[in-house]
């Protein structure tokens, strides 16, 4: 589901940028030099120098640097989004979009993703060509906030190599995103440090730092304002939880010498980032296994991705169909999961298997009683609708929809067969299920409920706040 994107938005106070890639300018682009290229040329020496000595990190080598007009960089990211991916990872990533119910079926994401990212890039590091440069279009009294940044990227790559750090967890989008986090984290709070640089004080006196604070209004961003939920909160997120973490680190450290430390023992998702408490103690995801579940798939299917959801990612699917309130009541109850995006090697149906791990059963059971009501939210044509307790199902034109809890767990198959999803559970060892044989639906009606609600439906209009898992689980592998 991750889409990596290269650049942060330029509705920020200070515009800036992530990652780029190799960007081969057809010859003959090069405008000769101004006295504009002089001075950007002489500020950006003087902003390295100075964020090198702010950030304890000698230069080690020089840096290319120029100065780009809109469609230069348009050309650059559409190379970028060539090299990024495959066409296959491409494709999955938005049959994943679509079947978690996070962008409208058929949506053309790489066109508004490129549109989107042309309107904000101000100023980019690229760490393939170790270059920096900035957007011709800039307001001149911003540039050295744009610089502070970018070169806070570039004085890291020459420490932590983070393009292949990155890509060392490229098989779990939660724990990329996680990293991404600190490196556009750090950023910002480099940038902020660079501007109080002259009163005495540092981001760390900030008892009551506000990241969010930086970002004017959406609705000033015609792309972005235009732009899917998902889209904007992924663009937004290493930029202000990832700030928050990153203060936190340096206060209960020493401060920008001892940044290393993130980079030898990076946060292992997005739920630390949100929660930096359980990162200082060491409460990992679970690993969850999905290998049972996917064998029990029969042949005819294709898989596309595998891959991890975290608590980030859970929370933009719930709060996409149940607000933001209760996301953010529920989504903290996740300690790990794993999905898996099918299609039918005949069609283009889809089939998506999520297993997810909760805090314990309470947090289940509530879990249980949201995630019901969102997939009736997001399945309008539904028949056969049957609720026991801790079991939810129904049908669509699509194919069957299955929720099942048992104890701290739940499993959710959309555009699957009743006994695809029986023999799901069977291959995770839980018990038999609570199953009847299904009852014919009556003439004239669309649905057929049987049981009552689960009290966790009760629970989460009005029960407590899931906790936060106490103890350490197992290590997640590097969605």
């Amino acid at each position: 589901m991750r889409r990596k994107t290269i650049a942060v938005l330029c509705f920020l106070l200070a515009p800036s940028l992530c990652w780029g890639q190799d960007d081969r300018r057809p010859s003959g682009q090069q405008q000769p030099p101004t006295k504009a290229d002089a001075e950007f040329l002489q500020a950006a020496d003087e902003v390295m120098a100075q964020m090198s000595k702010l950030l304890s990190l000698p230069i080690r080598e020089p840096l290319k640097r120029s100065v780009r007009s809109r469609e230069e960089i348009r050309q650059f990211l559409i190379r970028q989004m060539k090299d990024d991916k495959d066409d296959a990872k491409r494709y999955a990533d938005r049959r994943a979009l679509e079947a978690l119910g996070l962008i409208p079926k058929d949506y053309p994401l790489d066109q508004k993703l490129l549109a989107l990212l042309t309107e904000q890039i101000a100023g980019l590091y690229d760490p393939k060509e170790r270059e920096f440069f900035i957007a011709d279009w800039t307001n001149p009294a911003e540039q050295r906030m744009i610089m502070a940044h970018e070169l806070t990227h570039a004085l890291q790559d020459q420490y932590f190599h983070v393009e292949q750090w990155e890509e060392a967890v490229k098989s779990n989008d939660d724990a990329q995103l996680a990293r991404e986090s600190v490196l556009e984290g750090s950023a910002m709070i480099a940038m902020i440090d660079y501007l109080l640089r002259t009163t005495g004080k540092s981001s760390r006196d900030i008892s009551d730092l506000d990241p969010t604070m930086l970002l004017g209004d959406v609705a000033d961003s015609p792309e972005l304002s235009q732009a899917p939920l998902i889209l904007q909160d992924e663009i937004v997120f290493p930029y202000v939880p990832g700030a928050s973490f990153v203060q936190r680190a340096l206060k209960e450290w020493s401060g920008w010498p001892d940044l290393h430390k993130l980079f030898e023992n990076p946060p292992a998702s997005t739920q630390q980032i949100l929660h930096p408490d359980l990162y200082f103690r060491g409460v990992a995801p679970a690993k969850i296994d999905l290998a049972p579940v996917t064998k029990a798939v029969p042949a005819g299917w294709k898989k596309l991705d595998e891959n991890v959801l975290g608590e980030f990612g859970t929370n933009e699917v719930l709060k996409q169909f149940l607000g933001k309130d209760r996301a953010d009541d529920l989504a903290p109850s996740w300690t790990g999961d794993r999905y898996a995006i099918y299609q039918r090697e005949s069609g283009t149906r889809t089939l998506l298997v999520i297993r997810m791990k909760l805090s314990d059963e309470t947090a289940a059971a509530r879990f249980f009683g949201a995630y019901s009501e969102l997939l009736e939210k997001k399945n309008e044509n539904r028949k056969a609708l049957l609720r026991r307790p801790n079991f939810f199902s129904f049908e669509t034109p699509d194919g069957g929809v299955f929720l099942r809890c048992v104890a701290d767990e739940c499993l959710i198959a959309e555009g699957s067969t009743r006994e695809m999803f029986e023999g799901m559970t069977r291959a995770i060892h839980w018990p038999a299920g609570p199953l009847a044989p299904r009852p014919p639906a009556q003439p004239g009606t669309t649905s057929v409920r049987q049981g009552s609600a689960p009290a966790g439906r009760a629970a989460l209009r009005s029960g407590p706040s899931p906790a936060i898992p106490q103890q350490p689980v197992p290590v997640s592998p590097a969605l």
